[in-house]
C-alpha cells in the first residue's frame, strides 16, 4: 500500500526521528511511504543513506498537490491543510471507501491510552467532512499499540562491537565508565557533572551535538564550573560527539553503561538497548508533563532512587538532590520492563493490522 505520513517538528530530532523509524519500517516490510515533514533538514544526517520504498516531501508550504494513498497518518497532532484532506474525500467518493485515516499520538503511560487507543474521531468540518479518523496510541501495555522494534534488532545488538564502535569516534576506552548525555537544559546538569568529578570511579561522558554540547559546555564555562572536585582533583572526561545517524545513536546507547536520554524516540531505544537510563521528558508549560513522567515509572516499577534521579532532573525536585547513579538496580528494572514489553507485538505489526482489519 501507499502510506503517507505527515510530521511537523517540534522536539528538534524526536518527532521526525520517530516518523522516519516508522516510514523506513513500514518500507523494509514491502509498504511505499510518502514522509511529508516541515524540516526535512536532520535526515540528511540522521538518515544518510536514505531508504528504499520511503520518499521524503516538504510540507506545508503550498499545500499538498497529491492523491492520498491507501493510508493517511497524522503524526503528534499535526493538522491537514485542506487540499490533502480533500483529496482523501475524492478517493473516497471514487473508490467506495475511505483510505484508513489515523491520528499517531504521543507516547504515554497514562491510562487514557489504553483507553484511547483505536477510537474513532468523525471529521466535523471542513473537505472531509462525514469521514472518520481513528486514534492509534503507541505505549507500554497490551491494550495499546506498542512500540518501534525491527524485526532483527536483538540480532543486530548481539552483533555489536563496543570497542570497535568508539575507535570509529576517536574513542579511547579504557574501563571507565560511559555516560551519555542527551538532553535539554536540566537545572540539574551542573550538579551530575559535579559529581561525576567527584568519582569515586572515572568516568567519560559522552555528549550528544545539539542542545546538550551547548548546556554542558556553558556549564564549563561558568564561574562555578562544577568540573573541578573539592579537592581539584576531577575524575571525569569528556567527548563532544557528533551528529549521529539513527543506527549510532542506537550504538551509543548500547555502548553506555548509563544513558540520559529525553523525547520520545530516545526513550524507546534507550529501553531497547537495556541500560540504566534516566528521561529528560519535554516540558510542558502547565507542568503535565510531570503526571506523564510518574506514570512511566510507575509502568517501569522504577526503584526509589531512580525515581528522585528523575524527579531532580525534570525540575519535579530541587537540583541538589540529585543522588548517585545506581546502575545495579536500575539495570534490573530495566531488564524487568523489557521481559514485559517483549510479550507485546511492535507498533508496525500492530499498525499494519490496524489497517488491514478497516480495509
Amino acid at each position: 500500500m501507499l502510506w503517507d505520513i505527515f510530521c511537523k517538528v517540534i522536539d528538534n530530532h524526536g518527532d521526525i526521528g520517530v516518523c522516519w523509524r516508522l516510514a523506513a519500517q513500514l518500507a523494509r516490510r514491502g509498504e511505499q511511504v510518502r514522509l511529508w515533514v516541515d524540516e526535512p533538514a536532520a535526515l540528511a544526517w540522521m538518515a544518510p543513506q536514505g531508504q528504499a520504498g520511503v520518499s521524503v516531501a516538504p510540507w506545508p508550504a503550498g499545500g499538498v498537490a497529491a492523491t492520498a494513498g491507501e493510508v493517511v497518518i497524522e503524526a503528534f497532532g499535526c493538522v491537514l491543510d485542506q487540499s490533502f484532506e480533500a483529496s482523501i474525500a475524492q478517493r473516497t467518493r471514487a473508490q467506495g471507501r475511505q483510505p484508513a485515516w489515523i491520528n499517531l499520538e504521543y507516547l504515554s503511560a497514562e491510562p487514557f491510552a489504553e483507553r484511547s487507543h483505536g477510537l474513532p474521531s468523525p471529521v466535523m468540518h471542513g473537505p472531509a467532512r462525514g469521514l472518520v479518523k481513528h486514534f492509534f496510541y503507541p505505549g507500554f501495555t497490551a491494550g495499546t499499540g506498542g512500540l518501534l522494534r525491527e524485526p532483527d534488532l536483538a540480532a543486530r545488538q548481539a552483533g555489536f562491537d563496543r570497542a570497535a564502535w568508539l575507535a570509529q569516534l576517536g574513542i579511547a576506552h579504557h574501563g571507565e565508565r560511559l555516560v551519555s548525555l542527551f538532553c535539554y537544559e536540566p537545572p540539574a546538569l551542573p550538579g551530575l557533572l559535579a559529581q561525576l568529578a567527584a568519582g569515586p570511579g572515572a568516568t567519560r561522558l559522552l555528549v550528544t551535538a545539539g542542545r546538550a554540547r551547548a548546556a554542558v559546555q556553558a556549564a564549563n564555562e561558568s564561574k562555578n564550573s562544577p568540573l573541578c572536585a573539592p579537592d581539584g582533583h576531577s575524575v571525569l572526561s569528556i567527548s563532544y560527539l557528533p551528529l549521529l545517524a539513527q543506527a549510532d545513536f542506537d550504538h551509543l546507547l548500547l555502548a553506555c553503561d548509563f544513558n540520559f536520554v529525553r523525547g520520545e524516540d530516545s526513550l524507546v531505544r534507550a529501553l531497547w538497548a537495556g541500560r540504566p537510563f534516566a528521561w529528560q521528558i519535554y516540558p510542558q508549560h502547565d507542568g503535565a508533563h510531570h503526571a506523564k513522567l510518574q506514570a512511566f515509572l510507575d509502568w517501569l516499577e522504577a526503584p526509589p532512587a531512580l525515581r528522585r534521579l528523575h524527579a531532580a532532573w525534570n525540575g519535579a525536585a530541587t537540583p541538589d538532590s540529585l543522588p548517585a547513579l545506581d546502575s545495579a538496580s536500575d539495570t534490573a528494572c530495566v531488564g524487568a520492563a523489557l521481559a514485559r514489553l517483549a510479550l507485546q507485538d511492535d507498533l508496525v505489526t500492530q499498525l499494519l493490522r490496524f489497517v488491514a482489519a478497516r480495509a
